[in-house]
């Protein structure tokens, strides 16, 4: 089968002119143009993106752009650059999925179009094409702005400014790797929204992330609700802790002690009736004072 003269009704190889604009904007051609020369690519030969922010491909949808491809071919050539340290080999710089879709279809070749990138354009360009194509998990677009910042040495606002993003969304979004492993997982399935791991990184205490989130999970609550928990959470933390009120016959006998051992006395007392006497002393001397007072002695 010639993959490259059938007709595509993709969707995965239409590309938007908000898209392209943003591209440009990058320097970076993401899409072949009419003046590019086409080559059918041996698909052993092409090897994923070592960039690539996205970890997990929906297998459903790989199978239904693989039976596309099958009855309709590839009309979009994927973008590739020739492998830096393995020869006859070929890294993508977008297309992917396309990629993917065509050895599940079973064809042997695949419309491409050569370019030379350096690692910091096609780390751009593969999250630049995720974000703007299909949407990446929170947890991935959060690793993948992370990945920029560290490898290519750039601040939150210099991604922000790269990928045509407002400064507080990469922000945020990075802030969800501070959220422990098991919660970063249940965003990354989906069982957590983003909306919901960020809200609980508002909680004062950290060491309660966990627990909360499997009662947000367990209880199927909305943002809203987690929003309200945590702020019941954190206002019950950094309230004083008050001592419980006594009856006026327990401050009574706390008052009599007090008096008879000259010293300061604090009885807590529950309403079950059980409680605590405290006795305060200042120094060794004080309390066999004490202790002599009550008609205590150890010697005898």
């Amino acid at each position: 089968m010639t993959t490259s003269k059938k007709k595509s009704v993709l969707g995965d190889n239409i590309v938007s002119g908000g898209l392209n604009a943003l591209f440009g904007q990058q320097g970076i051609e993401i899409d072949a143009k009419q003046s590019d020369t086409i080559k059918e690519l041996a698909v052993e030969k092409i090897i994923a993106n070592p960039f690539q922010p996205r970890h997990h491909f929906n297998e459903g949808a790989l199978r239904e752009l693989a039976n596309s491809i099958q009855e309709n071919g590839i009309l979009q050539p994927i973008i590739v650059r020739l492998a830096h340290d393995q020869k006859d080999q070929y890294e993508i710089l977008a297309g992917e999925r396309r990629w993917r879709a065509t050895q599940l279809a079973g064809n042997q070749t695949i419309p491409a179009v050569i370019r030379e990138y350096d690692d910091a354009t096609m780390m751009q360009a593969a999250v630049l094409e995720n974000l703007q194509r299909e949407n990446l998990s929170p947890i991935e677009e959060a690793l993948a702005y992370k990945q920029m910042m560290d490898t290519l040495h750039l601040t939150q606002v210099q991604v922000a400014k790269r990928l045509g993003k407002a400064r507080s969304v990469v922000a945020n979004t990075v802030r969800l790797l501070t959220l422990p492993e098991p919660v970063q997982a249940w965003i990354q399935n989906g069982e957590l929204s983003m909306g919901q791991g960020r809200t609980l990184l508002g909680l004062h205490n950290k060491r309660q992330i966990l627990n909360v989130a499997k009662r947000v999970m367990q209880e199927n609550m909305t943002v809203r609700q987690v929003e309200r928990l945590v702020n019941e959470m954190n206002e019950a933390q950094s309230s004083p802790k008050q001592a419980p009120e006594i009856s006026t016959e327990v401050k009574a006998v706390e008052m009599a002690l007090a008096t008879k051992l000259s010293t300061k006395i604090a009885i807590t007392h529950n309403q079950r009736g059980a409680g605590k006497i405290e006795i305060n002393y200042g120094s060794d001397q004080d309390l066999n004072r004490i202790m002599t007072v009550l008609g205590l002695d150890l010697d005898a």
